[in-house]
Parts: C-alpha cells; sequence; structure tokens
C-alpha cells in the first residue's frame, strides 16, 4: 500500500533559488515537449517521442535541475495523453464544448486539436502554485535530524510533525510551493499490510446538504461553517483595492500576497473540518452509503456555484473513502438517478414522490400517511439501498 505525509519545509535563501530554478526548469521542460508534439502531429500526424535529454544540449540551464523531476514533467505529459485519449473513446464524447463552438463562430476562430476538452494545456508560471517530484534513488531522498535531503538542493529543514514507521519505504518526494509562498513536501512511502475486514453492525447514510454538508438517516447534520462565505465580504473588499494598483507594482504585489494568505485559511480551515467530520464516521460506523452526485453540473445550476465549492463535497467522499478502507470498512456510492429524496423510506411503501421540487422540504407520503423531511428520508433510502448493494455483492 502506499501512503503520503505532507510536511512544511523552511528553506533558506540559496535553497528558494535552486527551489525555484527547478520548477521553472519543469514547467519549460512540459512546455517545450508538449509544444514540439503539437507541431509534430500538425506536421505529420503522427505522435512524436521526445525525453528531456534531447533538450540539454540547447538549453545548458537544464543541467542545474533535478534529472528526476525532468523525468517526471515527461511522465506526468504521458500521463495527461493518456487521460485525453481515454475521454476521447467514452461515449457520447464531444471534442468541443459548446462555449468554445460559439466563440469560434463569433470570432471566426478555426478550433484545432489543442482545443479539444482534456487535451494536455501549457502550465503558466503565472498560476501562483509550483511544484516538482523526485524520486528516492539508494537514499537521495531521505529523512534526518529534522531535515530532508533532496537532490540538487541538500538538507532542508523540515517540521517533521509525526512519526514514520520504521518499516515505510520512502518512494518519492513532491516539493510545492503555494502562492502564500510557502513550502511543502509531500512524501509518498511504501508499506505492507494486511486489512481485515469487519463485520457490519452500525450504517448511516448520509445526503448532501447544501447549507449544512450533509444530513444522516438519524437527523444529524455536520453544520458546516461556511468559511468561504464568511469571508466573502472581506475577499471582495481586498479584490476591489487590488483591482484599482497599478499592475505588477510593489504595493500590487504585497496585496496579491494578502489575498492568497486569505484563500490558503479558507481551504486550510475547509479542510480541516472535513478530516475531523471524515474521522468521527469512520469511527463510529462500519458500512457508509452517500450518493454520486455531479457537483459540476450543481455548481452550474440555480447559481448554486459559490456553495457547492465551499462545501467541498467531493474532497469530503475521498477522505471518507480512504478512511474507511483503511479500517477495513466499506464505502458504498449510490447511483445519482437513484431516486432517494422522492421514494417514501417507510418500510414495505414504495411510493414515489415524482412531483417533488427542489423548494419543498417536507412532504406527506399519499399511500402511507408518513410525514418527511426531505432529507433524513434521502438519507434513510440511501443507507437502505447501500445495505442492500453490499449484500447482494457479499
Amino acid at each position: 500500500m502506499n501512503k503520503a505525509y505532507k510536511f512544511r519545509i523552511y528553506p533558506n535563501s540559496e535553497q528558494r533559488v535552486m527551489f525555484a530554478k527547478t520548477f521553472g526548469c519543469v514547467r519549460f521542460i512540459y512546455n517545450k515537449m508538449l509544444g514540439d508534439k503539437i507541431t509534430h502531429y500538425k506536421e505529420t500526424s503522427k505522435t512524436l517521442k521526445v525525453t528531456p535529454a534531447k533538450y540539454k544540449a540547447d538549453f545548458e540551464f537544464l543541467k542545474e535541475a533535478d534529472s528526476l523531476a525532468l523525468a517526471n514533467a515527461q511522465l506526468n505529459l504521458g500521463k495527461a495523453y493518456q487521460n485525453f485519449f481515454k475521454e476521447k473513446k467514452k461515449a457520447g464524447y464531444r471534442p468541443y464544448s459548446k462555449r468554445q463552438i460559439e466563440h469560434a463562430a463569433r470570432t471566426g476562430k478555426k478550433l484545432t486539436r489543442y482545443d479539444m476538452q482534456k487535451h494536455p494545456k501549457f502550465k503558466s508560471k503565472k498560476d501562483g502554485y509550483n511544484s516538482y517530484t523526485t524520486n528516492n534513488q539508494g537514499g537521495t531522498v531521505r529523512f534526518e535530524n529534522n531535515c530532508l535531503k533532496l537532490p540538487k538542493i541538500g538538507f532542508v529543514k523540515i517540521k517533521q510533525h509525526r512519526d514514520i514507521p520504521e518499516d515505510y519505504i520512502l518512494k518519492a518526494v513532491t516539493v510545492s510551493q503555494t502562492p502564500s509562498g510557502k513550502y511543502f513536501a509531500s512524501a509518498l512511502f511504501e508499506y505492507e499490510r494486511v486489512i481485515e475486514p469487519v463485520e457490519i453492525k452500525n450504517t448511516v447514510g448520509i445526503d448532501y446538504s447544501m447549507t449544512e454538508l450533509f444530513v444522516d438517516n438519524y437527523g444529524n447534520e455536520a453544520h458546516y461553517p461556511r468559511y468561504y462565505r464568511r469571508k466573502l465580504e472581506k475577499l471582495k473588499k481586498m479584490s476591489r483595492n487590488l483591482s484599482k494598483m497599478i499592475k505588477f507594482s510593489s504595493n500590487w504585489y504585497k496585496q496579491k500576497h494578502k489575498i492568497a494568505i486569505l484563500h490558503e485559511k479558507t481551504a486550510n480551515q475547509r479542510k480541516d473540518f472535513l478530516h475531523k467530520q471524515s474521522r468521527q464516521i469512520t469511527n463510529a460506523y462500519d458500512l457508509v452509503g452517500a450518493e454520486d452526485l455531479d457537483m459540476k453540473a450543481m455548481g452550474k445550476s440555480l447559481n448554486f456555484g459559490k456553495s457547492v465549492a465551499d462545501n467541498a463535497w467531493g474532497m469530503f467522499r475521498t477522505f471518507l473513502k480512504y478512511k474507511l478502507e483503511e479500517a477495513g470498512k466499506y464505502f458504498v456510492v449510490i447511483d445519482k438517478w437513484f431516486p432517494s429524496s422522492k421514494k417514501c423510506s417507510t418500510p414495505n411503501c414504495e411510493y414515489i414522490y415524482k412531483d417533488l421540487t427542489i423548494d419543498i422540504r417536507e412532504w406527506t407520503c399519499p399511500d402511507c400517511g408518513t410525514l418527511h423531511n426531505r432529507d433524513v428520508n434521502a438519507a434513510i433510502n440511501i443507507r437502505n439501498e447501500a445495505v442492500r448493494m453490499k449484500t447482494a455483492t457479499a
């Protein structure tokens, strides 16, 4: 099994310069290989195979960077193309989005293969987030005396907030820099572990809630604090001030840094809340059922974009899934077309309220006369369906 631990690192001034060079070289080699592939395909209609070593003779500065970081950039580009080809093979795949087609019709632009959906895009240094990955080869990457040894960098001071088991084997490290200027190292470890499945005793179904994150079948709510909404006014004010400043001036960079810190704090608060909620559910239940919702489509409808992004339901599901699997427990995903809200959850009653709209929060079943809370009723149906699916596959 694999597990990654993320640590904060504190490079000195020389190491920060070396990190900046490595980030730049990785971004350059990725863009250079992508550009050459696109050009070669236009000329020959064939895929070009290139390696970073091909460019080192013409671009001497690439020799200053970690060679494994450049090799991983090549692998990332290969994976991006694999995902692109897989997407093209899916049924109903549309090469160009509706927005791209309309824009091309207005401007007269000719859409190319590069414009296709999921096609790899060029990386920009203006994104603010930088990273590169290096591999451990014979101890070239290791933890020692509260420091992390990295190729071409040396020993970097690290805040190791947790102990690493002795049987864990260090495979790779991803160094990243956030827009706020902080540096982190995500260490990937490999270890052997036999997970014994637990006996299913306690089960729960959770239904997505726009305001509370989720509601379970017992009526419990997550009471999500809505961190982004709470900082929205402050963020608007800071963004207005930024728009009035001279671009790329000293004050403009300072203000941009303040905004990045605010966004980072919001993201950290959200992630902390989701980790704690997922841990509580994992400790309390053996089987958890949840719906497979299309959050991207939901965010585009009825002005739900900010609420959907603030809740981070997809991230919560990811945290919950891996925590349950590590504990030998079960996470069951229900199909998004399952009528969880419309179906009566009373035993032996199969009535489906087809006219249920989003503004109806409570409804009474015409068959059995039970008064249902919309979210709790949905969570009960999700739990029952999850138990049924798990029993059927057992």
